[in-house]
């Protein structure tokens, strides 16, 4: 086996136990009895990324206890893991968020680009989904981090388990509330195709305003109006003019535009004035 199908093996078995550890799962009786046979979660030689390890009985895993778990952010919401959505469920949805072609007119890596980050920034990613862009922070934020936040648990719990999988550690998932969209003390803001979802927009970006730090940045992707081949009816579009009036009206400034990077959308910076 090679090394790296050996490190993809540890990563699942370390997703498992912080899971098990946290409550993403719960534990039967034998999961939870401690043994002496100890399986390592990275490969060797190297530190585990979490500073846990696992056991095995019979083939049953169970966690370490004197060992600290990563805390599952469900868990720390308290959200009960036996209510969310089947995992198909979820898989099927990332895939279509994830789909190959949606990088031709999303342009991805471009809008990174655009936002010119030193790679030092905190970066909160509002409404993430699957992480379409929060892991693509993450690789330009060397020195800095990504909070990603959603309303969805189950999309939560797929940040997670990738993050950890991938041993990607400055990547912060957060569950958020529809009326909550829990902004940290970040330098830039986030949302791409998140605001037409709110039902309550000027509630909504005022709470948004009032929890994020003076000078900071608000970079704003909507559809565009029209008959567009991606993109949401058109009754749920927001005019541009519209958006930086509600925007504005809020309490920020718009300091830009890149007019010309997307074919199907808009794309507003604003930041918060003080």
């Amino acid at each position: 086996m090679s090394g790296f199908r050996v490190f993809q093996r540890h990563a699942v078995v370390a997703v498992l136990c912080v899971c098990l550890a946290s409550g993403c799962a719960k534990k039967t009786p034998e999961q939870a009895a401690p043994n002496s046979s100890t399986v390592a979660a990275v490969p060797s030689g190297e530190s585990p990324a979490s500073g846990f390890a696992t056991t095995r009985d019979s083939g049953a895993l169970s966690v370490d206890s004197t060992v600290a778990p990563i805390e599952c952010p469900l868990h720390k919401a308290g959200v009960d893991p036996q209510n969310l959505k089947p995992f198909k469920d979820t898989e099927d949805y990332v895939a279509f968020l994830e789909r190959p072609d949606r990088a031709t007119w999303q342009k991805p890596d471009d809008v990174v680009r655009a936002l010119r980050l030193t790679g030092e920034e905190v970066v909160a990613d509002v409404g993430a989904g699957s992480g379409y862009f929060t892991f693509r922070f993450a690789a330009a934020l060397p020195r800095g981090r990504v909070v990603a936040t959603d309303i969805e648990p189950e999309m939560i719990r797929h940040i997670h388990h990738k993050a950890m999988a991938e041993g990607i550690r400055n990547v912060e998932p957060v569950l958020a509330s529809a009326d909550d969209p829990k902004i940290p003390a970040a330098d830039i803001v986030f949302l791409c195709d998140v605001l037409h979802h709110v039902s309550d927009r000027k509630t909504w970006l005022h709470r948004l305003h009032d929890e994020m730090k003076a000078g900071a940045r608000l970079v704003l992707v909507e559809f565009k109006e029209g008959d567009l081949p991606e993109g949401p009816p058109a009754a749920l579009k927001i005019p541009r003019n519209g958006l930086v009036s509600l925007v504005q009206g809020s309490g920020f400034v718009l300091v830009g535009e890149e007019k010309d990077l997307l074919p199907y959308q808009v794309f507003l910076v604003f930041r918060k004035a003080g």
